[in-house]
């Protein structure tokens, strides 16, 4: 049985996790739970705030990255700028990347989730091979999630590794945590094993807190939580923007 880890000690024992997901249930039992934070070593990659969008085609509220100073944008902008949320009906979308709309596009078409992301793979940031992490909140039929990771095998660039992990009956105070990299290094190793069950404690303000005042000082960027109601679809979003 696998144990369920403290958010605070599980995200402090690395100054480097990179970009993470969480998805759970809160500790009433009454919300479905969504974490999604970045991070950056390099000026690119900190010259990022997430901010609030919305979608043209039906209203939907985006939560996109965006530079916080677009000047110091350089190399491909792509990896660092995208929607990192998105909504489709009673489906809540968040990824580390621009695969947001691969999967939104792929859902309205009638794939499934993993479906959608067949058509991806790692980002192309060698000699990292950042893996993408995404996940799929779904309260079409009472309330399950996905999460997915689309890595390189060991560096190699030739195979992508394929994982998706579903979770039928989520647990109230419980998620599930995957994020891009196990620890620092060059190059930087992807994440490895099966997501991280952790601890969901509190109300969205309090488990927000705990997440960015557990995130490394120098590196953390930045967070978005989201609390939805599984009953009524209706939700409260957290940001946090180390850029001001």
């Amino acid at each position: 049985m696998s144990k369920v880890l403290d958010i605070k000690s599980e995200l402090s024992r690395t100054s480097y996790p990179g970009r993470g997901i969480i998805v759970g249930k809160s500790e009433d039992g009454s919300k479905a739970v969504a974490a999604y934070w970045t991070m950056g070593r390099s000026a690119g990659s900190r010259n990022r705030i997430f901010a609030t969008d919305t979608e043209s085609e039906d209203g939907s509220e985006v939560i996109r990255t965006k530079p916080f100073d677009p000047s110091l944008i350089a190399g491909d902008p792509s990896l660092i700028i995208y929607a990192a949320v998105r909504v489709l009906g009673k489906k809540t979308i968040v990824t580390n990347g621009d695969q947001t709309d691969t999967i939104y596009d792929g859902l309205k078409s009638g794939l499934t989730f993993e479906q959608s992301l067949r058509s991806r793979k790692y980002e192309h940031d060698a000699p990292n091979y950042t893996p993408r992490i995404s996940s799929l909140i779904d309260l079409e039929n009472d309330f399950n999630y996905s999460l997915s990771i689309l890595k390189s095998d060991d560096g190699n660039p030739d195979n992508t590794l394929r994982f998706t992990f579903n979770y039928d009956a989520p647990v109230a105070g419980e998620g599930h945590y995957i994020h891009t990299y196990m620890q620092d290094g060059n190059p930087l190793p992807s994440f490895e094993g099966e997501p991280v069950k952790v601890k969901i404690n509190g109300n969205i303000e309090e488990f927000a807190n705990e997440i960015w005042n557990s995130l490394n000082e120098d590196n953390k960027v930045s967070l978005f939580v989201r609390f939805i109601d599984i009953k009524t679809g209706k939700y409260e979003s957290k940001i946090f923007n180390k850029n001001k």
